[in-house]
């Protein structure tokens, strides 16, 4: 990619060239782009005369748009710029392999293998000295000593071949998320017109001088300036940071900036600075400069993690970044949290991941154990059996071939160390997570972070919009009440008084988005296209069923002649058009929910078209013989009216004097059909144990009815349904904050929330994450479509944004985009997050039988030959199939219907069930006693020579050979065995369905036959013969058998197994992950070993500097007396300010913890620590003692550690 500056250059040397084609350089643009609301008006109206002039100098038309001819499409990307940020370079394959070669591990490897290699050149000589206590070396030996630089060589090529796969792995990771992210750019389009005609065009497409449609939802794609606006509010804080929607109108602030979202109105903008030239870009390019020393940091940190650690880093932060669409909103994030650690709830990382890193540094400690004790007990073995029972002196002549032989040693420890760290996990994630994202496109899930995937499986609760998601989106109306009539069809136009007849085309011709109509149908026979806001489409659709035409109407009120609009939100709930009359005077039409409408007319058109007044009780009439007729049959229902202003101009922003006094025209029933497949996807979620729970604006009796079509409550179950209103007063206090105990009484029974608002949901939501009934914490996912969702998308677990009719601020706050708006998709990807859990629960299963079978037998084999049974190289091939392999092969199982039928498995289950581990146990046993029968009794029973005991350089034995082949042969069935995890019988079922699975047992079969039979020195191999290799695969099928044989155990009976892999528990989190942005497990882990020590330095700082502190206040208030009352006073007094540059971890001492469980009335203890203990604040929120800054922990608990920055 080319540099940002580079790409600004040719452009900016251009324009000399090209000055007389356009009246103005990037660079005036740029420059007038960053300028605000009255500074801006001033420069475009001296220095370019005004808007239009400024259309006409960048050669467009305001109206028709640019004539979309390529040439001058071309001049203008060549002048202004394209519009696309040049991405982040991605990470070439060899830094890929240097980052894979950092595994520490692997370079103890190196280092190992390079010794052995040195040494073995090395002729010392004393080489034949019988008092070195080696067996003279017969003739034909000579040959092998020669080659005892292969064992070397050989660890060296597997290591290569290990950094080589994982570095792969890698890139093609990589590599896919950079074709993700394409594909989410190339799905962001935006309307432009051009040559008169509104068009969707990718947003990469947008040149300098287009004319751009915006509307509410909108995330602008370049800076550009307000031509025409109706009512438009931005949020402009991605840029600004500040909350607060801006208005733009011509008159105060006309200046839009790419990146921000427009949140209320619509309007249109000529484009004036695309690319790296609009403000966004600018930000980007500032960005790329400080990435450098950014990355730099970053590596030093990096390198002092620990092996797993750094993996798990980098897949997190590999894919968090690369995946989210290039926006300025990440860019500024960035640039923030490198400021400050922001003061936010933690995120923590996934569950799974927090599980398996625990796993694996639990793991990784007990196999550093295990190869510590091995080289010191073949180190002590050796020394005792040479120099103390054979009483041989340390010869100088002999000291290189001791040294070999310790060499030898460690590299047995190594290699147990190699086989016990299962870094095959982080692989295995990957894998899964990115093979089920690939499988997720299909299932129209466009996954944006990859632990969204995950997190789905365990999901409890799922709160969906209805309309598009539930229903089909395709709204008509099906019923209507005009003039005192309630027509149960569309009625024929003669039925209607053309007076009334003209009022409702008018009305709703004018006073709807001029970006909603209806298109012809694209297939011959099909329905007719609905483009823009569907309710808006539904009622232009009944407009043409009265064989009206809307488009006469549009083209004789243009946009422009427009006088006032009042644009659809959330708080409104309605929608107002004033247009001025040609006799004098103004017209507002009105459209809305009906019981909102309704409540503001004061008279109705009867059947004459007569206007008659309408009192209370003809609306509760109405409501009971029309609307809730309406709603029950599910139907929303829509309110026109119309009110005329004849005595001179009112005050337009006074709001509610304008709608207030309304006529009403008519009611409509529009009919949004439930989807037919979302009944048996909802059905689905039941039997798998989630509850979905609709939330939506629409009137309670719609969404009650829409509800019991999809199945969300069946009749004469114990079910809530509310509206917003009723819910905000079940759940609030006097003050009107939000009490989660009430909470708790309500969500679990509620079903149906209607009329709610987007903080509702927002509350609902949070409500139902932070609630603790229940045995464990539930998992929400949530759909959304409006950019007011964005919130609770945020907050939710999981969420799910429509790509079909989701703004792009939604899509912007969501995990997986659904790209066909479906709740069957949504279910789709539940099961796919159960399959990944599952895939690592069978990777893990699989992983740790070989782990422990091959620590002991390694570990016992040196223990009692002096020499492990299986070599290095040995256990690195194993290694390598059976970590990155097997990895490959399980963790791409298809998922089944069957995992539906499940219930989830929640946060605290732990990776490794009892019935696992009665599997890797089970297998375990019987591979131990296979090869330690082999071992020392397999010379017998094949009638070969013994292989145990052989000296330093001898040749490959035939015994252990065998012992090396059964071995693999067993794991190799035992992957299929590993293929269920819940004790099934059946391990063969689909197993054609998974590819992958087959080829890679298949290549291992056939990569086995060849190391065995060629492989020779390099893998300490020799041919067997064919009754040998009968023998082995025969042990190796045992392992099916056997596998039969567990699983009729009953894992009740087996009291004693443990589970593993546990989640960890809130306080432990919150106690220990205090000042950290991100909750790390691994590093967790490895902090609880520091933690004392950090305790004992801070005593004693914090004593130091508080007697400092002392000493200096002393001499100042013999300067200036001043009374300090207490302690208190004395730290939050500015003149003792106390520095602390160093970042401390904040821990509470045991009767600490005792204190904080029982709070005493309001008082505040100042602990040594630095810490203040607030009591009875149960709220979570900051105490404030003026200077002292506190930081609440976020947690759950009632036990709120607090620190000062003292």
């Amino acid at each position: 990619m080319t540099n940002p500056t580079e790409h600004a250059l040719p452009a900016n040397s251009m324009v000399e060239s090209h000055e007389g084609d356009f009246g103005c350089t990037v660079m005036e643009l740029r420059k007038l782009m960053e300028l605000r609301s009255s500074d801006g008006i001033d420069q475009i109206n001296v220095h370019y005369g005004g808007v239009m002039n400024l259309c006409s100098r960048l050669k467009t038309n305001p109206v028709e748009g640019l004539s979309g001819n390529p040439t001058d499409l071309e001049k203008r990307k060549q002048v202004f710029g394209q519009n696309f940020i040049p991405p982040k370079k991605p990470k070439t394959f060899l830094e890929l392999v240097w980052e894979a070669l950092q595994d520490v591990t692997l370079i103890i490897l190196e280092i190992a293998a390079i010794i052995s290699l040195v040494l073995s050149f090395y002729r010392p000589p004393g080489e034949e000295n019988e008092q070195c206590g080696l067996p003279v070396s017969s003739p034909e030996d000579e040959g092998e000593a020669e080659a005892g630089w292969i064992e070397g060589a050989a660890i060296l090529f597997s290591v290569i071949i290990v950094v080589l796969v994982t570095a792969f792995n890698d890139w093609s990771k990589e590599k896919q998320f950079r074709g993700l992210q394409n594909r989410i750019e190339k799905e962001q389009k935006f309307s432009v017109i051009r040559n008169g005609h509104i068009i969707q065009l990718p947003v990469a497409e947008i040149v300098v001088g287009d004319i751009a449609q915006i509307k509410y939802g909108d995330l602008l794609p370049a800076d550009g300036i307000l031509i025409q606006g109706n009512d438009l509010k931005i949020d402009e804080s991605s840029l600004t940071g500040e909350s607060d929607h801006v208005k733009k109108s011509l008159e105060r602030d006309p200046m839009l900036l790419s990146g921000t979202h427009v949140m209320e109105g619509s309007g249109r903008m000529v484009v004036t600075a695309v690319g790296i030239n609009s403000q966004t870009g600018i930000i980007f390019t500032l960005l790329g400069a400080s990435e450098g020393e950014e990355e730099e940091k970053k590596k030093k940190g990096k390198k002092q993690g620990v092996p797993e650690n750094r993996n798990k880093a980098k897949t997190q932060d590999g894919v968090a970044l690369e995946i989210q669409p290039l926006n300025s909103q990440e860019g500024i994030d960035n640039e923030e949290k490198e400021k400050k650690v922001t003061k936010l709830p933690k995120k923590e990382k996934s569950v799974l991941q927090g599980k398996l890193t625990r796993l694996a540094v639990q793991i990784g400690k007990a196999g550093l154990l295990m190869s510590a004790i091995t080289v010191l007990i073949l180190i002590l073995y050796f020394v005792i059996e040479n120099f103390v029972i054979h009483r041989r002196p340390w010869l100088a002549e002999c000291t290189p071939i001791y040294i070999q032989y310790f060499v030898k040693f460690f590299i047995i420890g190594i290699t147990v160390l190699v086989v016990a760290v299962p870094e095959g996990l982080p692989l295995a994630v990957t894998i899964s997570l990115a093979y089920s994202v690939k499988k997720m496109m299909k299932d129209n899930n466009l996954v944006r972070h990859l632990d969204a995937c995950e997190t789905m499986g365990n999901a409890t609760a799922i709160c969906s919009d209805k309309t598009g998601t539930l229903t089909m989106n395709r709204m008509t109306v099906v019923q209507a009440y005009i003039g005192d009539t309630h027509y149960h069809q569309i009625p024929s136009p003669d039925a209607l008084v053309p007076k009334v007849l003209d009022l409702i085309v008018n009305s709703i011709a004018i006073n709807s988005a001029y970006t909603s109509k209806i298109l012809p149908p694209e297939k011959e026979g099909g329905l007719p296209r609905q483009v823009g806001n569907k309710t808006e489409c539904a009622l232009l659709g009944f407009v043409t069923d009265l064989k009206q035409d809307y488009h006469a109407v549009r083209n004789e009120v243009p946009e422009e002649k427009l006088y006032k609009v009042y644009t659809f939100n959330s708080v409104r709930k309605s929608m107002s058009t004033v247009i001025e009359k040609p006799s004098g005077g103004y017209r507002m039409y009105s459209k809305g929910a009906s019981e909102i409408i309704l409540r503001k007319c004061n008279r109705i058109l009867d059947k004459k078209g007569e206007v008659m007044p309408f009192k209370n009780k003809d609306r509760d009439e109405m409501v009971r013989t029309v609307i809730e007729p309406m709603a029950s049959e599910g139907l929303r229902t829509i309110c026109i009216a119309y009110r005329d202003f004849n005595d001179g101009e009112p005050t337009w922003d006074n709001e509610s004097e304008i709608l207030t006094e309304l006529t009403c025209i008519a009611v409509v029933g529009i009919e949004d059909p439930v989807r037919p497949e979302v009944p048996e996807a909802i059905a689905k979620c039941k039997r798998a144990g989630i509850t979905v729970r609709m939330v939506t604006g629409d009137n309670i009796n719609t969404a009650r009815a829409i509800a019991t079509k999809c199945g969300i409550v069946t009749p004469g179950d114990d079910f809530l349904c509310l509206e917003g209103k009723e819910f905000n007063r079940l759940i609030r206090n006097e003050k009107g904050e939000v009490e989660q105990e009430k909470l708790d009484k309500i969500w679990p029974k509620l079903r149906v929330l209607a009329r709610s608002s987007p903080t509702d949901k927002h509350t609902l939501v949070k409500g139902i994450i932070d609630s603790t009934v229940g045995e464990q914490r539930q998992v929400v996912a949530v759909t959304g479509d409006g950019t007011n969702d964005g919130p609770a998308l945020k907050k939710a677990d999981v969420g799910f944004a429509m790509g079909i009719a989701g703004t792009d601020v939604a899509k912007e706050a969501s995990d997986i985009i659904l790209t066909d708006d479906n709740f069957t998709s949504i279910v789709k990807a539940v099961m796919w997050g159960r399959n990944v859990y599952d895939s690592i629960s069978k990777f893990l299963q699989f992983q740790l039988t070989v782990n422990v079978v091959a620590v002991i037998v390694a570990f016992t084999g040196a223990c009692i030959t002096q020499d492990s049974p299986l070599k290095a190289v040995q256990m690195l091939w194993v290694n390598l199939i059976m970590d990155t392999f097997a990895s490959l092969a399980l963790a791409t199982e298809p998922p089944t219907e069957s995992l539906l039928k499940r219930r989830p498995y929640g946060r605290n289950k732990p990776l490794i069930s009892r019935t696992m581990m009665k599997n890797i146990l089970g297998h375990a046993v019987y591979q131990l006693t296979v090869i330690f029968f082999l071992v020392f009794a397999g010379e017998r029973f094949f009638d070969i020579d013994s292989g145990r005991k052989a000296p330093l350089h001898s040749p490959p034995s035939q015994h252990y050979t065998i012992i090396f082949n059964t071995f693999v042969l067993m794991q190799l069935f035992n992957e299929i065995n590993s293929r269920k995890i819940h004790g099934e019988r059946n391990v063969f079922a689909g197993i054609f369905r998974n590819l992958i699975f087959c080829s890679v047992v298949l290549g291992t079969f056939i990569s086995q036959i060849l190391i065995v039979e060629f492989g020779g020195k390099p893998f300490s191999c020799t041919k067997l013969t064919l009754s040998q290799w009968f023998w082995c695969l025969f042990i190796g099928i045992g392992e099916l058998l056997w596998g039969q044989i567990i699983s009729t155990i009953p894992t009740q009976s087996l009291k004693f197994l443990k589970e593993a892999g546990h989640g960890t528990t809130k306080e432990e989190i919150t106690k220990d992950a205090e000042g950290l942005d991100e909750i790390d497990h691994a590093e967790m882990e490895l902090r609880r070993g520091q933690i004392l020590w950090f305790r004992g330095l801070n005593r004693i700082q914090t004593q130091i500097k508080v007697v400092k502190a002392f000493h200096s206040s002393l001499h100042e208030s013999i300067q200036k007396p001043k009374n300090q009352n207490s302690i208190h006073n004395f730290m939050t007094h500015p003149e003792f300010a106390i520095d602390e540059e160093v970042p401390r971890t904040p821990l509470l001492d045991e009767h600490e913890e005792e204190n904080l469980d029982n709070p005493t009335s309001g008082t505040r203890a100042l602990l040594l620590d630095g810490e203040v203990t607030p009591y009875a604040n149960k709220n979570n929120n900051a105490v404030d003692s003026s200077q002292v800054q506190i930081v609440a922990s976020h947690s759950d608990s009632p036990r709120h550690s607090l620190e000062t920055s003292v």
